[in-house]
């Protein structure tokens, strides 16, 4: 009986010692397989890679620096050669504007807001007439002889009646400097648009023709953010 225990415990030994090399190589192989995924699991992230603050866009082989967010259509949100962009900011404080909030059926009524955005559309000229020269040549063929002075500076002519222009308004000051052609107000509020060329692109402003009661502010503004995009003038 001894002897049979003898045995027994004897393999019991052997078998625990051959299991420590299995147990081992069972090891080494789970830390190699560990290895091996984590040096092959994929770095990437599912993140999107945020936009730039500013996009360099070149319209008419003239260089602007726009802030991304300013551009109002996706499609035109990328560097480089464009033929026009479309941009939006906040009035006074000429900021890019945040992103629009989902309106439903439900709630469109208490969402409208009064307009509080200056719109500028950049695009290359193409060598056509000067905005400042059309204004000089072409505006007063169509404009009545009577000049109607403003408040602070600012004249208005009317268009006659039957000509292209017909129910607009065309406003002048020199001291800021602006010219604007203004519908006016009916149905809607009139609106106003007011041009000026740097090098090969001309900007189009369009801002409230309710504007005009502070037009120094706005001819500044304009100046401002004509310098904000283009720089300078060398």
């Amino acid at each position: 009986m001894t002897f049979f225990l003898s045995a027994q415990h004897i393999a019991r030994r052997r078998r625990r010692r051959h299991m420590i090399p299995v147990m081992l190589g069972g090891a080494v192989t789970a830390c190699a397989i560990a290895v091996v995924g984590y040096l092959l699991w994929p770095t990437w992230g599912t993140r999107a890679s945020s936009n730039p603050a500013r996009l360099p866009v070149s319209v008419g082989a003239t260089l602007f620096n726009v802030p991304t967010m300013a551009v109002r259509r996706k499609v035109q949100r990328h560097s480089g050669p464009q033929e026009r962009v479309d941009l939006s900011f906040t009035y006074p404080a000429l900021e890019a504007p945040d992103a629009p909030k989902h309106v439903s059926a439900d709630t469109i009524e208490e969402s409208v807001q009064p307009i509080d955005r200056i719109f500028l559309s950049i695009s290359a000229h193409h060598d056509i007439l000067a905005p400042d020269s059309r204004v000089r040549t072409i505006y007063p063929r169509y404009l009545e002889q009577a000049t109607s002075p403003g408040q602070d500076g600012l004249s208005m002519r009317a268009f006659r009646d039957g000509t292209p222009y017909s129910n607009e308004d065309l406003f002048l000051a020199k001291s800021p400097a602006l010219y604007a052609r203004c519908t006016r107000d009916a149905a809607t509020p009139g609106m106003c648009l007011s041009e000026r060329r740097v090098d090969g692109a001309d900007l189009t402003f369009r801002f409230p023709r309710n504007w005009l009661a502070q037009w120094r502010d706005v001819a500044n503004a304009m100046d401002r953010l004509t310098l904000q995009l283009h720089g300078p003038k060398r």
